[in-house]
């Protein structure tokens, strides 16, 4: 089986708590259910390139990491966005 691929569409800080938990969480879940989870941070300012929205094609799903304000709002609303359109699953935190 290949690795579950997940973009974290956010703007990580290493400093941020919360954003750590999240790269934890899926370490965590990886192990627990015993497969490769494969996961990239897509910046939202990307997204608005359209760079981020093609990548997301490669993607099994989406999770809108926690950590507003974004550096664009319309960045990480877009990809909501194209979930919502393309009925890709997505977690928002």
């Amino acid at each position: 089986m290949s690795a579950l691929r997940i973009a974290i569409v956010g703007d990580r800080d290493a400093g941020f708590r919360p954003h750590v938990a999240t790269d934890e969480a899926l370490d965590h879940a990886a192990t627990a259910l015993g497969i490769a989870i494969d996961s990239h941070w897509v910046p939202t300012s990307s997204v608005l390139e359209g760079a981020g929205v093609e990548s997301f094609r490669a993607c099994d799903g989406l999770w809108i990491a926690p950590g507003s304000p974004y550096a664009s709002l319309e960045g990480a609303l877009g990809a909501i966005r194209f979930a919502r359109e393309h009925g890709w699953p997505l977690v928002a935190t």
